[in-house]
């Protein structure tokens, strides 16, 4: 009988270089959340942005569905990473599992999260400042990487540790 071979590749340079690559492109993600009346699995296209200084974060107003999740069950997964011309699936991306706060308006933070945020979507300016208006950090766990057919990884805190140094919240 012939021993299954593990899919899943050693966490090595290669991967290193493919997930800081996708985070200096994040620009949207695929947000999921669960849905406050029944636990089911809901995801939304989000506005994110990554840097060494906020780590991951994205932006979401109050009213939103599934910033209401959020305030309920802050445990989520977001993915970034976007397809090209031809099959979607050989494109790299990446999913963040973790959790994600609404960071408060008056949090001394704030103004740093506002700049990344800007430089990234500038056309937030028109409602960035909104009260309803927040942004979300991430508080990475593990990450499952894909960068293409055959090239998976399972990524852990450590593994993680050099993109996001300090604690998000």
């Amino acid at each position: 009988m012939t021993e299954k071979k593990n899919p899943i590749r050693e966490v090595d340079e290669e991967a290193h270089k493919l997930v800081q690559s996708l985070l200096d492109k994040t620009k949207y993600a695929a947000l999921g959340v669960k849905e406050i009346e029944s636990s089911i699995p809901l995801v939304s296209r989000v506005a994110a942005v990554w840097s060494h200084e906020t780590g991951l974060f994205f932006s979401a107003s109050d009213l939103s569905v599934h910033s209401q999740c959020l305030q309920k069950d802050p445990t989520c997964s977001i993915m970034i990473g976007e397809p090209g011309k031809g099959d979607g699936l050989a494109y790299p991306r990446i999913t963040f599992i973790g959790s994600a706060k609404r960071m408060a308006n008056d949090n001394d933070a704030r103004a740093d999260f506002r700049s990344v945020f800007l430089q990234t979507h500038p056309k937030a300016a028109m409602y960035v400042d909104f009260l309803d208006f927040g942004f979300y950090p991430i508080e990475v766990e593990r990450a499952l990487l894909n960068g293409g057919f055959g090239k998976a990884y399972h990524l852990d805190k450590n593994d993680l540790s050099y993109l996001f140094k300090q604690t998000q919240n």
